[in-house]
Order: structure tokens, then sequence, then C-alpha cells
């Protein structure tokens, strides 16, 4: 069983730690996060996740859509270095947050990483100040709310993601502007600059950015 060792050569007890991913490509994985990934035994994630990682020498273990049975299996192992991936950043409508509050937060660390918001503002170079930051994975967002922010950054899932969206705004005819980032950090990256009404029905993996422009 590996054990952590710090910068001065000092052997820590395993624990568990999640890591954020970043938006996907490997270049914005912190070294920070590079770092637990290598020194621990046991690396928990998607099958995605973990394909990003094939010269990892501990064992690989994939998650289904149970966070309790993933939950069940960490307690079950506290005496295991281990590792469970998010996408992003584990705190910005990350596992994170689930983790935190079901295994105690004095008992894991959490390794930010950058987020498919923070990359996307980066591509527009547009200053995140103020943004209002939401996501609609299992959730159905409350848009009267929303659309009272001048600027709204939205995680989406399958289910609302851009279109649905921009319904929502053409119902409330508000004046907005929409940006949609695909796929980002990936070669097939592509960002979108539209009228609500021009939404098309489908996009891949996404962030969506609703503007106020007046």
């Amino acid at each position: 069983m590996n054990r952590r060792v710090d910068d001065n050569g000092h052997r820590h007890a395993p624990r568990l730690s999640v890591v954020g991913l970043g938006p996907g490509d490997g270049r914005y994985l912190t070294p920070g996060a590079r770092r637990l990934i290598d020194q621990c035994s046991v690396l928990i994630g998607s099958p995605r996740q973990l394909a990003c990682f094939p010269g990892f020498q501990g064992e690989k273990r994939s998650f289904g859509p149970s966070l309790e049975a993933l939950a069940a299996w960490l307690d079950a192992h506290p005496d295991v270095d281990t590792v469970v991936l998010a996408s992003g950043d584990p705190l910005l409508y990350g596992i994170g947050d689930y983790l935190s509050r079901r295994m105690g937060a004095e008992n894991l660390h959490i390794e930010p990483g950058i987020s498919a918001v923070q990359y996307l503002f980066s591509r527009l170079r547009m200053a995140m100040n103020d943004v209002y930051l939401t996501s609609s994975h299992g959730r159905a967002p409350d848009f009267d709310f929303l659309l009272l922010h001048p600027r709204v950054a939205m995680v989406t899932d399958e289910r609302i993601g851009p279109y649905e969206i921009a319904r929502e705004i053409l119902a409330r005819e508000r004046p907005r502007v929409m940006i949609i980032g695909e796929n980002l950090s990936y070669p097939d990256e592509r960002i979108h600059r539209l009228p609500p009404a021009q939404v098309a029905r489908h996009y891949a993996m996404n962030v969506v950015v609703i503007l106020d422009e007046r």
C-alpha cells in the first residue's frame, strides 16, 4: 500500500482526496493534482476519466450512477490511499460537495481544478466578476430568478441544455445573448455566440453563458 510523501520526505497516513481534472485536456491538470494521482493506491472515476491515466500503476475503479455506493466503498476502505476524480472543479456543482457532507469534510482533502466555466471565460477574454454560477444537472433552474442577473454561467446536462434555456428566455421575451461552449479544451472545441432564437436543438458537452448586453 502506497503512502503519501511530502516535499520534506515525511510519510503520512493514507487519506481520501477529491481531485479536479480541469475542463478535459491534460494540459489543465494542475501539478498538485497530478502528484496526488501519482501517489495514490486506488484511482476512482468514470471510464472516460480513468482513460486519461493509461500509465497509472495502482488499482482503477469505475463508479456508476450511485454516489451512495461510492461512499459505501470508501467507508469500507478507510486505510486505502484513494483519489476520486472530478470533472472541472470538485466544488463547482461537483462530487466534492457530496463527499464532503457524506464523509465529513475533515476526512478528505479537496484539490481544486480549473472549471469549464473558468476555461470558457478565459477563451472569451471576459472577466468573471459578478457572474451568477449555476447548473442544470438534476435540477430545474428558476429562470425568473436567473434572468434578473446580467451575466449567468450554467453547467448544463442532456435534459436542460442550450435549446431548453433559449426557449425559457424567449418565453419571457428577455433580450439576451447566449454563448455556448462545446467540448471545451478538446480538439473539437466550438464556441457559439447566438441570440436565443438561433440556438439549435443539440450541442455536444457544453457550458452556457447568458448575457444581458443592454
